[in-house]
């Protein structure tokens, strides 16, 4: 089962461009432009994190990080354009998780809740694929036992893709959730990925599989005993 995120943000493009980003990411997403419904949320939706925003019309940020920390046992990652060292100190010593400023990008923030998903023993520290291991905390990759070395973009885009296993993936979807923004040259796809493919098949058969027209999918190597026959797949790329 999916991990659960409950977004309380009035801001109707942040709260939007956050519940896509976490729901691509795998997380089942509630949005909320207030905290007007919050306890019925905790109680029916139960979520495994809570992301409160601080300036909200009605109750702020704070006054619900108390009823989350009175109600629930979730994690709180706090979400604010405050960038004072009191803003923080003061939604840390009240309970909070974590504190992330906007703007910020969404690949942070994806980041952020699967951190303190697992630092509270509920989150996948690791993917497997195969014969592939990521170790999320570590950013290490290991083929067959072999650690394989990425750079930190690279590592990124690995574990978007991986997160998303046996799922095709556009380079749109890449571009948003690795760099946060969807216009930058999909050449930068193009080019990680190829990086990726690489390095991992210079340790064992093939995983990431170009879909021409379509994107990139993860996914482990089809059993040659098999009777289902494989996908039909361009790796030309």
């Amino acid at each position: 089962m999916s991990s659960s995120v409950l977004v309380v943000e009035d801001s109707d493009p942040i709260r939007i461009g956050v519940e896509s980003a976490l729901a691509d990411a795998g997380y089942s997403v509630r949005g909320r432009p207030d905290g007007s419904s919050i306890e019925h949320d905790l109680r029916e939706f139960r979520p495994d994190v809570v992301l409160l925003d601080v300036m909200l019309p009605g109750s702020d940020g704070f006054d619900l990080l108390d009823v989350v920390r009175r109600r629930s046992d979730a994690g709180i990652l706090m979400v604010t354009a405050r960038d004072g060292v009191a803003d923080r100190l003061r939604g840390l010593t009240d309970g909070a998780d974590d504190y992330i400023v906007k703007p910020f990008e969404m690949a942070e923030l994806v980041a952020r809740v699967g951190a303190v998903l697992r630092r509270r023993g509920r989150g996948a520290a690791a993917i497997h694929i195969d014969d592939l291991v990521i170790e999320l905390d570590a950013a290490l990759v290991l083929r067959a036992g072999t650690p394989i070395p990425l750079t930190a973009t690279e590592f990124r885009v690995l574990a978007f893709l991986a997160r998303r296993r046996d799922r095709v993936v556009t380079k749109t979807q890449i571009l948003t959730g690795v760099w946060g923004y969807e216009h930058y040259d999909p050449n930068l796809v193009e080019v990680n990925v190829s990086a990726v493919r690489r390095k991992l098949e210079a340790h064992g058969p093939r995983l990431l599989h170009t879909e021409r027209g379509l994107g990139y999918i993860m996914r482990a190597p089809v059993d040659p005993t098999s009777s289902v026959d494989p996908t039909n797949s361009v790796d030309d790329r």
